[in-house]
């Protein structure tokens, strides 16, 4: 498929200034802290959106549009379930575990909390959190990969193979020279370029269909069940699409954001800005979606590649209905999207092997400036390994998402919702959690059992394990008083 100009230009332009910000970003980072957490000092605008952004990758634009497309709002569950999921998380855990990782050895990674707050001199606690951080978030990082290099194939007739590099290259090398504060503050412009795609093109796409009644009378005619909400639907099925939403408490990408913000304070200005964009791109998700059904049932004549490929319907849209530099900024949300959750996960297995591993166990005396190297190296190690996986174009690895959401949202949102709540919590009660809930997943998704999504039953388990088995010990004293002071901190400042 051939490309206009204006829309490569657009690509070239918007990838330029991600690549520069990362190279502003690389002079304000002297220290680990600051590639790892940005040093602590993000403001709630860019906590709120470098939240939203690393949060929703690719399937926003795609996959989302793609499933409303096909089977109208029945498939709008998964938004309802993520608004509400992701809005718990910012009031229960965003303040908590701020000053909780303040007042626990200053953690910067999630091992390295854990490790802290239950006083593991074993090491094992970080062992087995890093390793389920790696495993799950390289098949992550491969399936944005696979995202980005789609949009190039398809947006610039490229083989699969130059797609491959081309996508991740960009958002590899603001990583690498960044870290942190590239990641944070290219995610700030990529939410406002996502928000600006997804108001702007259902807006347009109903006044082409003729306005808000034609457009619905339009749908109702092409099948009236696109209106219903429980077509082809079951209390199982609903229950597991609104099961998402348990995910947000365990997503290490996600709660990176609430250790960096510059204050407790920041975090209640942050909720409200990052829930109003949230539910402004879901909302215009599926109405991309939605409103797509009436514009291709009124010009068959274009739906040819969405009937082929239903997660192309936002692509096209922008591609029919805007002159070719304006398609080139709504396309480019896309990549946006991509790279901001691709970014999020190559800094965080970076912070994994650089804090938890490199430093823990190899380089004890490891200067600041070695740390942050080491990190970029991580950041080239893991892409590279990420890269080798998506190489099969055929690999279905987009399909894995579901499982590492659910993976860490069992494994590790039971352990941190309940780490910052509930202060008898103990460090064998952690250990369980994280392998109840991490076995649950791996076992309920592999024989599929009642049809239920599998981070549901994980993180019931998983919950349940960590309260009985810490009912078997006892906090330490230590374990107490800390978290006492950070619960004093917190209220004192919330």
């Amino acid at each position: 498929m051939s490309v206009s100009n204006p829309t490569l230009i657009t690509f070239v332009i918007y990838i330029a200034a991600m690549v520069l910000i990362g190279f502003m970003a690389y002079r304000s980072t002297n220290n680990l802290s600051d590639y790892i957490l940005g040093g602590r000092s993000l403001g709630s605008v860019v906590t709120a959106l470098s939240a939203g952004a690393s949060d929703m990758s690719g399937w926003l634009l795609m996959g989302l549009p793609g499933a409303i497309y096909m089977s109208g709002l029945s498939e709008s569950w998964i938004a309802i379930g993520l608004i509400v999921g992701a809005y718990l998380n910012w009031l229960f855990v965003a303040g908590r575990l701020r000053v909780q990782t303040e007042h626990n050895g200053d953690a910067l990674t999630l091992p390295d909390y854990f490790s802290s707050r239950f006083e593991d001199k074993s090491g094992l606690l970080r062992i087995i959190s890093a390793v389920v951080i790696l495993v799950f978030f390289t098949i992550y990082c491969a399936s944005g990969i696979v995202a980005g290099a789609r949009l190039f194939e398809s947006t610039f007739g490229m083989s699969y193979e130059t797609a491959l590099w081309a996508g991740a290259a960009a958002t590899i090398a603001y990583t690498f020279v960044g870290g942190f504060l590239a990641v944070s503050w290219t995610d700030t412009v990529q939410a406002t370029l996502m928000i600006f795609a997804l108001i702007l093109t259902p807006i347009i796409v109903l006044l082409a269909t003729g306005g808000v009644d034609t457009t619905f009378l339009a749908i109702e005619a092409k099948n009236p069940d696109n209106f219903n909400m429980l077509k082809n639907t079951t209390f199982i099925g609903i229950i597991s699409l609104m099961g998402w939403g348990l995910g947000y408490f365990g997503q290490p990408h996600i709660l990176a954001r609430f250790m960096a913000a510059d204050s407790v304070k920041s975090i209640a200005n942050a909720r409200r800005i990052s829930m109003t964009w949230m539910i402004l791109c879901l909302g215009g998700t599926v109405a991309v979606g939605f409103f797509g059904i009436a514009y291709f049932s009124a010009h068959p004549e274009v739906a040819g590649p969405v009937t082929e490929n239903h997660e192309r319907v936002f692509i096209e849209l922008a591609k029919l209905l805007f002159n070719p530099w304006i398609a080139g900024v709504l396309l480019s949300a896309i990549l946006a999207a991509v790279m901001s959750t691709l970014s999020c996960q190559l800094l965080v297995c970076s912070s994994a092997l650089t804090e938890d591993f490199y430093k823990t166990f190899l380089r004890k005396n490891a200067s600041q400036l070695e740390l942050v190297w080491v990190g970029r190296a991580m950041v080239l190690v893991v892409a590279l390994i990420a890269i080798a996986m998506a190489a099969n174009p055929d690999n279905r690895v987009l399909g894995l998402v579901s499982y590492a959401w659910a993976g860490f949202g069992a494994a590790f949102g039971p352990v941190v919702l309940i780490s910052v709540m509930w202060k008898g919590m103990t460090r064998n009660g952690a250990l369980a959690g994280i392998l109840v809930g991490a076995i649950t997943v791996i076992v309920w998704k592999h024989f599929s059992l009642l049809g239920l999504y599998e981070i549901i039953p994980g993180f019931i388990f998983a919950s349940l394990a960590i309260y009985f088995v810490s009912k078997l010990g006892a906090p330490t004293a230590g374990m107490v008083e800390r978290f006492d002071a950070a619960e004093k901190d917190y209220n004192l400042n919330k």
